[in-house]
C-alpha cells in the first residue's frame, strides 16, 4: 500500500475503482459474444476471468474476513456455472449480462463492509489493509490474463489510442558490471507483499555482467537467421523436445513477411519493430538464444540485485525508488507494446540497467522455490503448491502489468514451454 497521509480506508477504496475502472475500459470494445467465446485450447474465456474477480473478492473479503455466506441466491446462475466448468471449459452457461450483475453486487458490499472495518484488529487479514490488497492484485492479474486472451484472438481487431514516443535514456555499455556483495533478497516494507516473497534475507553473490536493456527483436531475428532453431547444442533437452514437437521455428505471433518480419498484435499485422524487446518466447527459446549468445539467463537473485539494490539506500520498491508516477516504465497498458530499449531514462536501476521493470517479463533460470523461513499465507494454494522444478521464474512485469504488482520482489512463474505471455529476457554472464 502506499503511504499518501490519506486515510487507510479512502486510499483502498480509491484503488479498488480505480483497478476496476480499468478492467471495464480494457473490456468495454470486447462484444459479448467474444466475451464467452473460447480463445483457444490453453485459454478461459474472458466471461470466466471476470466471473473470477468477483468470485475471488466475495470469497477473501465478505466469505472468510466478514464471515457472511455466499449471496443468497441472487446470483446462483454464476456460482454453478463457475463451479461446475473447469478452468479451460466452455463458458456458454456463464451470462455476461449475470456476470456484471454479480461483480457489481459484490463490490458494492465490499466497499460499505471498508468502510466500516477496523484494519487494526488482530486478524492478519486486515492488517494494513491486506485483504483488500490481495483483492486489488488478483484483479490486476486477471486484467493482463485477460489481455493475453484478447491477443490470442488473431481476427479480431481490438482499438489502440496512439502513444507518445517515451523518452530515451543516455546511452550505455550492452552490459552492466555488478561487483560482489552482499544484499538483502525479498519484500521489505511491503505490507502487501506475497508469501512467496518474504522473509527477506541477506544472500551473497559473485560478481556477474548483466545485459543493460532486454533483448530486441532485432538481436532476436539475428539467432532465428543464424539458424538457432536449428543448432540442436543450444537447446536442452526439454527444450529440443519442445521444439520439435510444436514445430517452433520463430516467437509466438511472429510471421515471414515480403520486407522481413512481421507480427500479429492485437487483431493486427503490422512490420515487426526492431528496437521493441521480443515478447512471446518461451523460456526454451530465451535459454538457446542465451547460448547462442556465449551467456546465459540470469538468475532471479541476481536480476533482483541489478533490479533493486542501492548500496546506499537500501532496497527500492521499484527500480528508480519507492513511487511509479507513470512516466518511468511502460505499465498499465499506457501504449499496448514493449517501449524501445533504452527508454525511460528516469526508470535506470541503481546498478544503470534499464527497463526493469514493465514492457517484458523477464525470464531467469531460477526454478521456483521457497525462501529460507517461508510461511504460506493466507493459503498454500497461491504458491506453496508450485514449488518444486516444474516452472521458472519470471520477473518484472510487463506492458500488460499493473504497477502495483511492477515491485522489484514480485515472482511470477510458468512452465517453460509458456509463451502467450508478454514475456521476454536479458541475459547474463560470469564477470
Amino acid at each position: 500500500m502506499h503511504s499518501s497521509g490519506v486515510e487507510p480506508q479512502l486510499e483502498i477504496e480509491a484503488s479498488l475503482e480505480r483497478t476496476r475502472s480499468e478492467t471495464e475500459t480494457l473490456l468495454a470494445p470486447i462484444s459479448d459474444e467474444m466475451l464467452v467465446a473460447q480463445p483457444g485450447p490453453r485459454a478461459s474465456p474472458l466471461v470466466r476471468d471476470l466471473a473470477a474477480v468477483a468470485y475471488f473478492e466475495e470469497a477473501w473479503v465478505l466469505r472468510t474476513v466478514k464471515g457472511d455466506p455466499p449471496i443468497p441466491s441472487l446470483h446462483d446462475a454464476v456460482y454453478e456455472a463457475f463451479e461446475r466448468m473447469s478452468p479451460r471449459g466452455r463458458a456458454k452457461a456463464l451470462s455476461p449480462g449475470d456476470v456484471r450483475t454479480y461483480l457489481a453486487d459484490v463490490r458494492g458490499r465490499v466497499l460499505d463492509f471498508l468502510q466500516r472495518v477496523d484494519l487494526d484488529a488482530p486478524n492478519p487479514l486486515l492488517k494494513d489493509g491486506f485483504v483488500f490488497g490481495l483483492v486489488l492484485q488478483h484483479e490486476l492479474q486477471r486484467q493482463e490474463a485477460m489481455t493475453e486472451t484478447i491477443q490470442l484472438q488473431r481476427d479480431v481487431e481490438y482499438p489502440v489510442s496512439a502513444s507518445d514516443a517515451p523518452d530515451r535514456a543516455p546511452g550505455g555499455p550492452a552490459e552492466i558490471r555488478v561487483p560482489e556483495g552482499t544484499f538483502v533478497l525479498g519484500a521489505i516494507d511491503e505490507p502487501w507483499a506475497y508469501d512467496n516473497e518474504l522473509p527477506a534475507h541477506e544472500v551473497d553473490l559473485s560478481a556477474f555482467r548483466i545485459d543493460r536493456t532486454p533483448v530486441t527483436n532485432a538481436l532476436y531475428a539475428e539467432f532465428i537467421e543464424d539458424r538457432g532453431y536449428r543448432n540442436r547444442g543450444l537447446w536442452t533437452d526439454a527444450g529440443w523436445e519442445w521444439r520439435e514437437r510444436e514445430s517452433v521455428s520463430a516467437p509466438l505471433y511472429w510471421e515471414r513477411g515480403v520486407d522481413g518480419w512481421d507480427r500479429v498484435r492485437l487483431g493486427r499485422r503490422e512490420p515487426l519493430p526492431p528496437t521493441e524487446p521480443v515478447q512471446h518466447v518461451s523460456w526454451h527459446e530465451a535459454s538457446a538464444f542465451a547460448a547462442w549468445a556465449g551467456k546465459r539467463l540470469p538468475t532471479e537473485v541476481e536480476w533482483e540485485r541489478a533490479a533493486s539494490w542501492h548500496r546506499r539506500e537500501g532496497k527500492q520498491r521499484y527500480p528508480w525508488g519507492r513511487e511509479w508516477t507513470g512516466f518511468e516504465a511502460s505499465l498499465d497498458r499506457r501504449r499496448f507494446s514493449p517501449a524501445p530499449a533504452g527508454s525511460y531514462a528516469g526508470g535506470m536501476s541503481p546498478v544503470r540497467c534499464l527497463q526493469m521493470a514493465g514492457d517484458v517479463w523477464e525470464w531467469t533460470s531460477s526454478t521456483l522455490v521457497p525462501y529460507p523461513g517461508f510461511l504460506a499465507f493466507p493459503y498454500p494454494e497461491y504458491t506453496e503448491v508450485f514449488f518444486g522444478d516444474a516452472y521458472r521464474v519470471l520477473r518484472g512485469g510487463s506492458w500488460a502489468t499493473g504497477g502495483l504488482i511492477a515491485r522489484t520482489t514480485f515472482r511470477n512463474w510458468r512452465t517453460p514451454e509458456t509463451r502467450q505471455g508478454f514475456t521476454g529476457f536479458r541475459c547474463a554472464r560470469d564477470a
